[in-house]
């Protein structure tokens, strides 16, 4: 048996969306657009919601409406894929990363706080600060929302793993300590358009502006105009944006899903509670959901204690695909990639991060896997450690 570490669900429903769509009027800007940027609207509890092509393009689209530029600087964490940095370098801005904490994974807030105290006596404090909400587990929001108003930075949730989860009861999306939340429907995440990112915020103007910036910088609204409308053809490119658009296609399908949130967070939540279980007693950490929080899971990633095992970390994920576990690494440290490294950035910089992927071995969870393919990795787990 082969098992993948995530897959996508797609249901008779969802190719009936779709195939509606295909006979429609519409393939790209239609009616599912606006009718999908409302439902995720209305199910996170965010004012307005802007759809994308991808979340890398919604992590830009944030940072240019939010005035990212040359001079500034935006803060990370190196347990993150690529993108959660990359969008300030499309911007000109400056990378630097805050280390994790040893027990969430997500960006520790001492460290965060001490960062901030150094980068204020040397003026250089970031102007956007991406907390992300690493495997479905939700950043500690509130805490860092109250530094955001000490240090004067905005926030932007990269919540690419966790539409669906809650912090303290609040739902991850709703933008109450943040200004803006991001979120990916690639086919492994907790609900899919086939590629495609959401924008969520609380502040209209920002809404207006990121809309704009995904269609080339125009708008067909007439209360916006700077110039006179010279007909009802007449648009105005007001900035310089990109074709950043999600297709009524893609949208279809996102709506099909997000009626199946409830029950796709539910299963995940179910599969990784049978982890903590089977694999209690291995040589190995497992996530922690702090109290209080419902993570989406978008990912079930274990970490080996390897002064307990006679096996290297390569040679156990090796031992795994040979037994057709398809694991993965969540993630390497983006502050250790080439294209970082030749920025200046240096192995011994975020000492947790580096740890946790020098660790880190992501295990399948998804809605569709079964038990069996479940008891399949424990067992495989269990012969190999």
């Amino acid at each position: 048996m082969t098992v993948p570490y995530g897959r996508q669900d797609i249901t008779q429903d969802d190719i009936d969306a779709v195939t509606e769509v295909l006979r429609s009027d519409f393939l790209t800007q239609g009616p599912a657009v606006p009718a999908f940027e409302a439902a995720v609207a209305a199910r996170v509890g965010a004012s307005h919601a802007v759809a994308v092509s991808n979340a890398t393009a919604a992590l830009h689209v944030a940072c240019l409406a939010l005035g990212l530029g040359k001079g500034d600087v935006l803060w990370t964490v190196p347990n993150t894929f690529v993108a959660s940095a990359n969008c300030a370098r499309y911007c000109g801005a400056d990378v630097d990363f805050v280390d994790i904490d040893p027990v969430t994974w997500n960006m520790s807030v001492p460290r965060l706080r001490e960062k901030l105290e150094i980068a204020r006596t040397s003026g250089r404090l970031p102007k956007i600060v991406v907390p992300v909400h690493f495997a479905g587990q939700p950043t500690d929001q509130q805490a860092i929302w109250k530094l955001s108003g000490e240090y004067g930075f905005r926030v932007i949730e990269d919540a690419s793993h966790s539409i669906g989860a809650r912090r303290c009861d609040e739902r991850v999306g709703s933008c109450r300590w943040s200004d803006v939340t991001v979120f990916s429907f690639h086919p492994v995440k907790i609900v899919t358009t086939g590629e495609g990112g959401m924008i969520v915020t609380n502040d209209a103007a920002l809404a207006a502006r990121m809309a704009m910036l995904r269609s080339h910088g125009i708008t067909r609204d007439r209360a916006r105009f700077l110039g006179e409308s010279a007909g009802p053809w007449y648009y105005e490119q007001q900035l310089l944006g990109f074709n950043y658009r999600m297709t009524d296609i893609q949208a279809a399908l996102g709506l099909s899903q997000l009626t199946r949130i409830d029950e796709y967070i539910g299963r995940r939540n179910e599969l990784a509670r049978r982890y903590d279980v089977a694999l209690k007693g291995l040589p190995l950490t497992l996530p922690a959901v702090e109290v209080g929080n419902t993570s989406a899971f978008h990912l079930y990633v274990v970490r080996v204690k390897l002064a307990e095992t006679a096996r290297s970390h390569r040679e156990i994920v090796d031992a795994l695909h040979q037994r057709g576990i398809l694991v993965n690494l969540h993630y390497m440290p983006v502050h250790l990639q080439p294209y970082y490294r030749a920025l200046g950035f240096a192995p011994g910089q975020f000492p947790k991060a580096e740890a946790h992927g020098q660790e880190a071995i992501t295990l399948p969870l998804f809605p569709a896997m079964t038990d069996a393919m479940h008891d399949e990795v424990v067992q495989a787990l269990q012969a190999i450690l």
